[in-house]
């Protein structure tokens, strides 16, 4: 595996594992009363083929952090990134900027580039061409520890 770290963001190197499949019941599962599960068969369930799309151009990268927690990026979650996305107004990137990672919502508008942090204790950052910007990928999924 290949780690990359930066101040923000610790990146991964994702390596598929063959037949680590997980059991999978595709009935779901009650938040409210218990059901029977017994009674169901369970099928098996890839995370990789859930979660990446683009396995030569997928990511992983844990965040550090509190600027996305309004967009339900807590610190410590683990990203899913594609690199092969295009990015677009009000899609959540990971970008380089200035010499360092960041995870923001991208915004858009007239020719111009915003990035955006779901937490008002964070600034807006405009994009100028005095910046070294980049946009690295898009976030596809999250995954969460409870």
């Amino acid at each position: 595996m290949i780690t990359l770290h930066s101040e923000s963001l610790t990146f991964f190197t994702p390596e598929p594992i063959p037949d680590a499949a997980g059991h999978f019941f595709d009935t779901g599962i009650s938040a409210g009363f218990p059901s029977p599960a017994e009674d169901f068969l369970g099928q098996r369930l890839s995370l990789d083929e859930a979660l990446v799309k683009n396995k030569e151009t997928t990511f992983y990268a844990k965040v550090s952090g509190q600027s996305m927690i309004g967009a339900g990026l807590d610190d410590t979650d683990l990203l899913v990134i594609d690199r092969s996305l295009e990015p677009e107004n009000n899609k959540i990137a990971v970008c380089f900027l200035d010499g360092e990672f960041t995870v923001k919502r991208l915004r858009v508008s007239n020719g111009e580039v915003w990035l955006q942090p779901e937490n008002p204790e964070y600034p807006i950052i405009h994009i100028t061409e005095a910046n070294n910007f980049l946009i690295w990928g898009i976030v596809t999924n999250v995954i969460k520890k409870v």
